[in-house]
């Protein structure tokens, strides 16, 4: 009987632990067997299930679950299990860990494998991939290894580099205001915040590139320092005076890429201070824009991005003489677009739908005149069958 109050204690003790995490030291000596006895067998089975319970109720994105009209049993499922994957992540590992391993992942994987995958296809296949580029020949990858192997150890040192940037100053913001830079809370953002934060970042870093792309890298002898830097940048990104492929992205003296690659996306984070997975997204965004612009391809999906690489092919083959910004907002603007604008492919694009609902229209005009015609053969051949009967 002793063994078994002391047992019970124990747990008593754990339990009441696990509830008042900020409470005094609860003495359960003072509880009577009986007591402890009835505590053991209906309450000491149950801190672990409330405590989850607790923690899943605070989470926004429950609603979701409990909402099965908003969304599907599947996508419940997965948000559920990658929600709990990221608990686990989170629970298990520091934030500065996490933020380096997981940008330095989604580069790696967004950039390096197609980047070697197009690489792989364009040196295999040169015919085939000469007619889907946007300047044919032109516009394929060199052939000499060493060449290529100098442009992907760049790359790969570069990439170190930004990774060892980011990590000293998450790391400094952290010991000066003993806080994570980025929130690595289980706890997920919600839909309107993800959106309000990820249109922020996206809109900074147009600016940013831009004017860094226009000031410093391309500055026209405006100041020593900022020609001294674009020399730089000349002699690495536009070593040659054709559309890129997808592995230079990253393949540029150090400086400049860090001011044209790092600092539009880091600095209006580091400003702005989203959440983790938010800042994730982010930077995979990224990732897979400059690498599908970076390309040379002339068969990219969709508006923005069709235009994205046409813009930045022209803008390497030129030696850098328009097209700075990502996304050619800020070309418009200023007047300093070559080729087609980004108005111009909207309305491209938009002069595709028209035709494609003109030919829907058309079609379906075709489709119920000969339905139509149908039925009337048919009932002529019904009125004949009379007549002679």
């Amino acid at each position: 009987m002793r063994r078994y109050v002391m047992a019970a204690n124990v747990r008593l003790d754990a339990a009441a632990a696990a509830y008042l995490p900020r409470a005094l030291p609860f003495n359960s000596a003072a509880l009577s067997p009986n007591h402890i006895h009835l505590i053991s067998q209906q309450q000491l089975t149950s801190p672990v299930t409330l405590n989850t319970m607790d923690i899943l109720l605070s989470l926004p994105i429950v609603s979701y679950f409990l909402a099965p009209s908003i969304t599907s049993w599947t996508t419940s499922l997965n948000l559920l299990f990658f929600y709990m994957t990221w608990t686990t992540l989170v629970l298990s590992h520091g934030p500065l860990k996490i933020q380096l391993l997981g940008a330095l992942a989604i580069r790696l994987i967004l950039w390096l494998v197609p980047s070697l995958a197009f690489l792989l296809f364009d040196t295999l296949l040169p015919s085939l991939s000469e007619s889907i580029k946007t300047a044919g020949a032109a516009a394929l990858p060199p052939t000499h290894g060493p060449t290529l192997l100098k442009t992907l150890a760049l790359a790969l040192f570069n990439l170190a580099l930004s990774a060892g940037l980011e990590g000293g100053t998450s790391l400094a913001y952290a010991s000066y205001f003993r806080e994570p830079l980025f929130r690595a809370s289980s706890a997920l953002p919600l839909p309107f915040q993800l959106i309000k934060h990820l249109a922020f970042l996206i809109a900074a870093r147009e600016v940013l590139t831009y004017y860094i792309h226009t000031r410093v890298l391309h500055s026209r002898g405006r100041r020593l320092t900022s020609t001294r830097i674009g020399k730089l940048h000349a002699s690495y990104a536009h070593a040659r005076a054709a559309p890129p492929f997808s592995l230079m992205l990253f393949a540029d003296h150090p400086i400049p890429f860090l001011l044209h690659r790092i600092v539009p996306i880091f600095v209006p984070a580091v400003v702005l201070r989203p959440h983790l997975l938010t800042y994730f997204l982010f930077v995979g965004f990224c990732t897979i824009e400059e690498t599908m612009a970076m390309s040379g391809y002339s068969v990219v999906p969709g508006i923005v991005m069709g235009g994205i690489t046409r813009r930045t092919a022209i803008h390497y083959a030129g030696q850098g003489g328009g097209n700075y910004g990502a996304w050619g907002v800020l070309d418009w603007a200023h007047g300093t677009s070559e080729g087609q604008d980004v108005i111009d492919d909207m309305k491209a694009e938009a002069e595709k739908h028209r035709v494609k609902e003109r030919s829907e229209r058309a079609a379906n005009n075709g489709v119920g005149f000969v339905q139509g015609g149908i039925q009337e053969l048919k009932k002529g051949r019904g009125r004949k069958g009379k007549k002679s009967n």
